[in-house]
């Protein structure tokens, strides 16, 4: 579904799209760590996080397939295993993991598979990308901690958490796309049912979308 109301909106849109590249890694030395979810569209796994208090920053682009460097029509087309994610570069120092998975749950909808709202197919599933045996240890026990809560009684969770590989940063025109093109996101994201749903399981739309 996103794809073809991507393919819509692309048409208003005269930018030519490059190839996703690898990641940067943080700067050795300043103490900066990495965070790595998929929630569905990457565009609306942005604006959660990026402007926290000791975020630095956030990408969208492709990780826990098996193609090096893919784009943005392999990926959305489900060919290449990759999900659409975001990699966050955050200081510990302001910031702790823990809230940052906290936002993550809050912007997803943990009890469908392989589908995020409208956008269908495992590119879209919701996943943790763990970078340390520290992650991987809060993001099972915030996964619990989630299973226990009564409104999700009864019913399967399909969050998967796995340790990080490559992260493939996504074409520039996906960067901070719902700045870039706040009308056309709004559009997507109302049209998506991404908050009606959000509200459904949290009871309040989250902030900062």
């Amino acid at each position: 579904m996103k794809s073809y109301v991507f393919a819509v909106l692309l048409l208003l849109v005269s930018v030519v799209p490059a190839s996703a590249s690898a990641a940067a890694t943080p700067p050795p030395g300043t103490g900066y760590e990495k965070a790595t979810f998929a929630g569905g569209c990457f565009w609306c796994m942005e604006p959660p996080f990026i402007d926290l208090p000791g975020v630095v920053s956030v990408t969208s682009g492709y990780t826990g397939g098996q193609r090096a460097d893919p784009d943005y029509n392999q990926v959305s087309a489900g060919i290449t295993g990759h999900a659409e994610a975001v990699e966050i570069v955050f200081d510990p120092k302001r910031i702790g993991y823990q809230r940052l998975l906290d936002i993550f749950w809050r912007n997803i909808d943990p009890t469908v598979k392989d589908r995020q709202f409208c956008d269908t197919g495992d590119q879209y599933r919701t996943e943790i990308f763990t970078h340390s045996a520290e992650q991987q240890r809060l993001a099972q026990a915030s996964l619990d901690t989630l299973g226990r809560d009564p409104r999700f009684a009864g019913r399967t969770l399909y969050t998967r958490i796995t340790v990080a590989g490559p992260f493939y940063a996504a074409e520039e025109y996906h960067q901070q796309y719902f700045r870039k093109n706040p009308v056309r996101y709004n559009y997507y994201r109302w049209n998506c049912g991404r908050d009606q749903r959000l509200k459904e399981i949290w009871g309040s739309a989250p902030a900062g979308h």
